[in-house]
Parts: C-alpha cells; structure tokens; sequence
C-alpha cells in the first residue's frame, strides 16, 4: 500500500497540484495585501477617511468606539467593512485567474492546439472514429450497446 500510495503521490499532476496550491497560497496573500494596502485605503479616502476594516454594526444595547472593543468584550458585530475587503480580494484574484486561462487558450490556439471534437469517441475494439451516441461501430460492427 504505501508503494502504491508514493507512486500516486509521485505522479506529475499531484505534484502540479501540489505546486499550484502553494503557489496559490502565496498569490492570494499578496492579493490581500494588495486590496489591504494599496487598494481600500485610496477608496477610504476618498469617500471621507473611512478605514474599511473597521466598519462594523453593533448588534448589542452597548455602545463601542471600535471593532476591537467590540470583539475584545464579545459581543455580536457585522463586520461589513471587512467582508467588503474580501469581496475585492476574491474579485481580484478572480480577474487574474480569468486573464491566465485566457492568455494560456491563445497560446494554445497560437500554437494550433485544436480541442478534441467531443461528438465522436474511438471504438473500442477497432480504435475507429464513431459518434458517441453509436451502439454499433459502423467499421467493425461490433455492439457498443448497453
């Protein structure tokens, strides 16, 4: 079992995957960053020196000056201001991930990469061409059916 289990491991799509979700990890920190940092505090500026990530609705009696104060006495909150700063992060990383695939399908089609015609599967007794609906292959005859 642990043989089988190191060959699976060592296949090259779980390694790719492997690499893709480290490498994901570490684009979605820099994107945080990017919405914490650079974005949110231009837009809370301009709409009147307002820091997002500390927005909050109180949903106690008690009045708190802060979001920490809030969270520090644990009483219930909606941090929105926060939620909004997710909402720009995933919608940025979102963006970038859509720019990738589509610059790596012309790079396909740049390279004449022609997508499988999914109207027609091989035969599996002659390797022939057929309609994926065929139960009978029309070069060996032989019954697809179920």
């Amino acid at each position: 079992m642990l043989k089988e289990f190191r060959e699976f491991a060592l296949k090259g799509n779980v390694v790719d995957l492997a690499v893709g979700i480290i490498i994901g990890a570490a684009f979605g920190k820099i994107t945080t960053s990017l919405v914490n940092d650079v974005i949110m505090p231009p837009i809370g500026y301009v709409l009147g020196r307002v820091d997002f990530s500390h927005l909050f609705i109180n949903l106690s009696s008690v009045d708190y000056a802060s979001l920490d104060e809030a969270k520090k006495a644990g009483v219930p909150v909606i941090a929105y201001g926060a939620f909004l700063s997710t909402v720009i992060d995933f919608t940025i990383v979102a963006f970038a991930v859509f720019l990738l695939v589509k610059q790596i399908n012309r790079f396909k089609r740049a390279m004449g990469h022609v997508e499988p015609d999914l109207t027609e599967k091989a035969c599996p007794y002659c390797l022939s061409n057929i309609p994926v609906a065929a139960l009978k292959c029309r070069a060996c005859t032989a019954d697809l059916g179920v």
